[in-house]
């Protein structure tokens, strides 16, 4: 018997459509059960089905947590493009424009205005560029690839948690394709730690609403340690031959050696411009990020604050020579 010309092309389209992947089956059976525990957890069905309802594996976001591309960018290249005399500029205005809020921000937690424009600008470049990725997919993606799947399962988690407590709609919830979110670039566990309701209508808006973003960026320095009293730490010149307590200045810098301002002072180390260090009684340590050949800072413990927001030197160095511009 012959086919109509319908049937024929009903029978055709079975054969050449598309049977679901095993990793695309195994995708569907993992968000059952993370949906579970999601409802274990006190997040709702609306939730759930607006968030992760057409979820699927991100190819990108694989590529990008697959890529470890090597960092040939030295230390005054990177130094350049982060705290660039554009960024600089663009910062000494938001200071101003923003100066009302940031003054009664800086005074609730005690850090200086211009570190917080400082982060603002760096992490998103004054919340211009926020992320494209949808969070919840993203962090979905990684969660179940499993190469660090506990860590941004629990991040899945807490972002779904955010949703559920109505801080932003899950549509809008963008981000890094790691799960970095908002102008503050915040994680979803830092979110629910340090993320900061300013203006007092319900929401902790860290994508939208400037105050918000402010007060967040503070109140996670201030809970990281920061000192309003100080700065972040001073470049600084070494004696040729360098050496202190029986350690060159590569050793210095490699165990972190702390030690009061005058101690330094005393093994010849100056200010940059050869003038000697203030006469205060800081601990400070060496960092030398371009090596024994490269420029030398003494930092102080904000410097380690910067780090527990980000664990580069590099990073932490650019925060501090953009803020000095604005000083």
């Amino acid at each position: 018997m012959k086919l109509g010309l319908s049937a024929f092309l009903a029978a055709l389209a079975l054969l050449v459509a598309p049977v679901a992947s095993a990793a695309d089956q195994n995708f569907a059976q993992w968000l059952i059960e993370l949906r579970q525990e999601a409802k274990e957890r006190g997040i709702s069905d609306r939730v759930l089905d607006a968030a992760l309802g057409n979820a699927a594996p991100i190819k990108r976001v694989i590529e990008l947590d697959r890529r470890q591309p090597e960092f040939t960018m030295t230390f005054d290249e990177y130094l350049g493009k982060i705290a660039s005399p554009t960024r600089a500029r663009i910062a000494a205005k938001m200071l101003v424009e923003h100066d009302e809020i940031l003054t009664k921000v800086s005074k609730k937690y005690g850090v200086q205005k211009r570190y917080i424009v400082t982060f603002w600008g760096v992490e998103t470049n004054f919340g211009q560029y926020l992320g494209s990725f949808n969070v919840p997919h993203a962090l979905a993606t990684l969660a179940f690839d499993g190469r660090r799947s506990a860590y941004f399962r629990k991040e899945l988690l807490n972002a779904l948690r955010i949703l559920e407590e109505g801080h932003i709609a899950p549509d809008k919830m963008k981000g890094s394709w790691a799960g970095a979110m908002g102008q503050s670039q915040f994680m979803p566990s830092s979110f629910l730690s340090y993320a900061v309701d300013w203006d007092g209508d319900g929401k902790r808006d860290i994508w939208g609403t400037k105050p918000d973003v402010f007060a967040s960026t503070a109140y996670y320095l201030s809970k990281a340690g920061w000192r309003d009293d100080i700065t972040w730490g001073r470049q600084v010149k070494l004696p040729k031959g360098f050496s202190m307590n029986g350690k060159n200045a590569k050793a210095l810098a490699d165990d972190k050696t702390r030690a009061k301002l005058p101690v330094w002072a005393k093994a010849g180390v100056r200010n940059a411009d050869g003038e000697d260090l203030p006469v205060k009684n800081l601990t400070a340590r060496l960092v030398m990020p371009a090596g024994s050949d490269g420029p030398a800072f003494l930092v102080y413990s904000n410097f380690d604050s910067i780090l527990d927001w980000n664990r580069s030197n590099y990073y932490a160095l650019a925060i501090g020579h953009l803020s000095d511009k604005l000083r």
